[in-house]
């Protein structure tokens, strides 16, 4: 059924006219000055302006408002009955890391090893991928690259969606992951039961070796600090590179990416995250948060929900409990932002945040889920997720809703750079709407075989 969803969406968003845009496209991206006028802008921090103007300078916003004066020689593009929205931010991804999900040779998600925290996906990220563009052009300018694998797979990196390398897409943010162990379950198929005796002692084994792992991290961090402040005398301590990459954790300068689903799994995971007083924690996944949304609340963890299209957890569930529990959740008070959980796919992060508009989160609130909440979570928000003067430049141009199918994405800003709107699918649209083969001379058509 997910997949079924996944192609419907992606037909409509293809067959999308992508002729029609807001003014001609340089060839090229390019950073300048720039002045949208008469559109209607979605600011998320500030309400709505009706009719307004941005005006943006090199990497940054310097103007928004219904009385704006534009600058000499800024390019001035007519927003006359369009859109303006920040760029939306995607909270979990595999973009860039994989290229096609059937061929190893392309996918560069995981390492050799249980706990690898110090492998940084940043170093890992193409920004050549052919979904990159084929994203960016749905008004997804940032997403979250995150390694996948063992109980620490690594650290994910908030990238924006332009650069010709990893550092230059960078948009400062990163997060250590933990893949928080599941408790077994008699839910799984036959041909995965290894009795209950034995998945049960696997489940505790993980437990106490994540446990041991923190343990260790705060025994390293307390002697590095300790000969930091007065290293004479003193032979200078091993460096364990697992064990360093957790100190930001420990103090709370890089956040704690916790992934996890089962509704036991989040209230064993609430109570981990509590004993050890881990200072910046958010939660990902979180597919039955609404089952436990008051706890998630209590706690004051926020959480990047998804994927919204998909399919229960259970059997038993209404069938649109996937598509109902981030507006669950916020109902509860949990700060919510949404992931699409997606590699070649990320494209559709606004249909999953329509669905969770429309199965109770509200249209405001699902905008929001996309650009200034993740900006939040993240701690960019001084940059990123809303149009303010003086924020980076990551914003959209569209003539409807940016979580209808039907709305084509106009002009497209990523730090300031207009990006032309130029991806493989386009290239395929155009090609087979027009095909023009050159042919001199018809085809023959030879007879059936009888």
């Amino acid at each position: 059924m997910k997949r079924f969803m996944t192609f419907v969406l992606a037909v409509g968003f293809l067959i999308q006219p992508f002729e029609v845009q807001a003014q001609e496209q340089d060839e090229k991206a390019r950073q300048g000055t720039y002045a949208i006028t008469n559109a209607r802008i979605e600011t998320v921090a500030n309400g709505t302006i009706e009719r307004g103007t941005v005006v943006i300078e090199g990497d940054r916003i310097i103007a928004v408002g219904e009385n704006v004066a534009i600058p000499d020689g800024a390019r001035v593009i007519d927003g006359s009955g369009l859109h303006v929205y920040p760029g939306m931010i995607d909270s979990g991804t595999n973009l860039g890391l994989t290229e096609i999900g059937s061929v190893a040779e392309t996918n560069d998600t995981n390492e050799i090893g249980d706990i690898t925290p110090h492998m940084e996906a940043l170093t890992a990220v193409n920004p050549n991928a052919v979904a990159i563009p084929v994203t960016r052009v749905s008004g997804v300018t940032t997403v979250v690259a995150e390694p996948t694998g063992g109980l620490l797979p690594g650290t994910a990196a908030v990238i924006n969606l332009f650069g010709y390398t990893a550092e230059q897409m960078s948009a400062g943010s990163k997060m250590v992951i933990v893949q928080f162990p599941q408790e077994p379950s008699g839910n799984r198929p036959r041909w995965q039961q290894s009795g209950p005796d034995r998945r049960q002692e696997r489940y505790k084994d993980a437990l106490a070796k994540l446990d041991e792992v923190f343990d260790r991290a705060e025994l390293y961090d307390r002697i590095m600090t300790a000969y930091a402040a007065d290293p004479s005398g003193k032979e200078q301590p091993v460096y364990a590179p697992e064990m360093d990459a957790l100190r930001p954790v420990l103090s709370g300068d890089v956040a704690l990416m916790v992934k996890v689903d089962a509704a036991d799994d989040i209230l064993k995971a609430i109570d981990w995250v509590q004993k050890r007083e881990l200072p910046n924690v958010v939660f990902s996944g979180v597919n039955e948060g609404w089952r436990v949304a008051d706890k998630l609340a209590e706690a004051g963890i926020p959480t990047l929900v998804g994927p919204v299209l998909a399919t229960p957890t259970r059997s038993s569930d209404r069938y649109d409990r996937a598509y109902a529990n981030a507006g669950l959740m916020a109902e509860a008070g949990v700060k919510v932002a949404i992931r699409s959980g997606e590699s070649e796919n990320v494209r559709n992060l606004p249909f999953n945040a329509g669905f969770a508009a429309t199965y109770g989160l509200g249209k405001e609130a699902a905008l929001r889920a996309v650009t200034l909440a993740p900006a939040e979570m993240f701690g960019i928000a001084d940059d990123y997720g809303s149009i303010e003067v003086g924020k980076k430049a990551n914003l959209f141009v569209s003539d409807g809703d940016p979580f209808e199918t039907s709305t084509n994405i106009l002009a497209l800003f990523i730090d300031g750079f207009n990006v032309p709107i130029e991806s493989r699918h386009i290239d395929l649209y155009e090609e087979f709407l027009n095909r023009d083969e050159g042919r001199l001379q018809p085809v023959e058509i030879l007879p059936a075989d009888n």
